[in-house]
């Protein structure tokens, strides 16, 4: 097993609480996306998690606590920052470092550089390193001791299209070996590729925990559209039904609170031709954002209602100063 709980995690800088009475599970054999806003506390609870920051509540790894381990390294796996390393070894002497303090060999250092494709770079010092080459090298060390959990920060940061591709398909791959991956990124498509299950909080607390598939399907963008020359007595079917059903923008239905099944049989026993029925699901992206509404640490000034952008970002230059002499302005 490799289960993680994590129960009444906080934290406060001053007056300011980052993390807010926060617990949820991490289960093996899939991956699990931890997601939230800027400024929502993530980098903060995964400090806590480890033990890296003092603060309130435990966090567990099979019922015993990260600095509690024997051997962390080959518990749990980490990666917090990209480019945590002595700037003047070399990479594989970085992970040498690392190894020798877990009682584990040198020749897992060369496979977990082969594995994550630094081989060719291993004699080169990491300070001269890409932000993409140093996650990873940060993911090699998180692997060195082939830990039953990973805990990734980021990872994807610096990664170029294939690094991501590559990145998935390993994570994805680890966790069906029944091992914990957890996951924090702001790549939403990525993540909606990539996890079977998210924790989403905002402002430090939790606001969702459990399968990718059903935190989509709560949002309000999911509906059945229907389309067909007339419709409206499949409207009034939909409404002794309970359903909601609302004019859609080509002139159909946009029909909430009933399967696209229930609605076909409806259509069909009141006789009415259908052009187009379908599922309209809403991605990751729509279902979080509508999730986190009201908990970003950041607004922009444009928030992108009609007009706005085209007044802000089409107003006129400001007037040229005029040259000093000299020429220099």
């Amino acid at each position: 097993m490799a289960v993680i709980e994590a129960r009444g995690l906080s934290k406060r800088y001053g007056s300011t609480v980052a993390v807010d009475d926060l617990g949820f599970d991490v289960r093996p054999g899939g991956v699990t996306g931890f997601l939230g806003p800027n400024g929502a506390g993530k980098s903060t609870t995964i400090r806590l998690m480890l033990g890296l920051d003092n603060g309130g509540g435990e966090t567990t790894f099979d019922g015993v606590r990260y600095r509690e381990l024997d051997r962390p390294m080959h518990e749990v796996g980490a990666l917090l920052e990209a480019k945590s390393f002595h700037p003047t070894r070399t990479a594989r002497n970085h992970l040498r470092v690392l190894a020798a303090s877990n009682g584990i060999s040198r020749t897992r250092v060369d496979e977990v550089l082969e594995l994550v494709g630094l081989s060719s770079v291993a004699g080169k010092k990491p300070g001269t390193f890409s932000l993409g080459m140093g996650q990873r090298l940060g993911l090699a060390a998180a692997l060195l001791g082939d830990p039953r959990t990973l805990i990734l920060d980021e990872p994807a940061n610096g990664l170029d299209p294939a690094g991501i591709n590559w990145l998935r398909s390993f994570l994805k791959a680890y966790a069906d070996r029944d091992r914990s991956v957890f996951v924090s990124s702001h790549l939403l498509a990525e993540m909606a590729l990539m996890a079977d299950h998210l924790v989403v909080i905002g402002r430090g607390r939790l606001i969702a925990a459990g399968p990718v598939d059903d935190f989509i399907t709560s949002a309000s963008g999911n509906a059945v559209i229907v389309r067909g020359p007339d419709l409206a007595p499949l409207r009034a079917a939909l409404d002794r039904a309970g359903a909601s059903a609302v004019d859609s923008a080509d002139g159909g239905l946009s029909v909430t609170g009933i399967t696209q099944e229930v609605v076909g049989d409806l259509a069909f026993e009141a006789g009415v031709r259908l052009h187009e029925l379908r599922s309209q699901v809403a991605s990751l992206e729509e279902a979080f954002l509508e999730a986190t509404a009201g908990s970003e640490e950041f607004h922009s000034a444009l928030r992108g209602e009609p007009g706005d952008t085209a007044s802000q970002w089409n107003a006129p230059a400001p007037p040229r100063p005029a040259p000093t002499p000299g020429g220099l302005s």
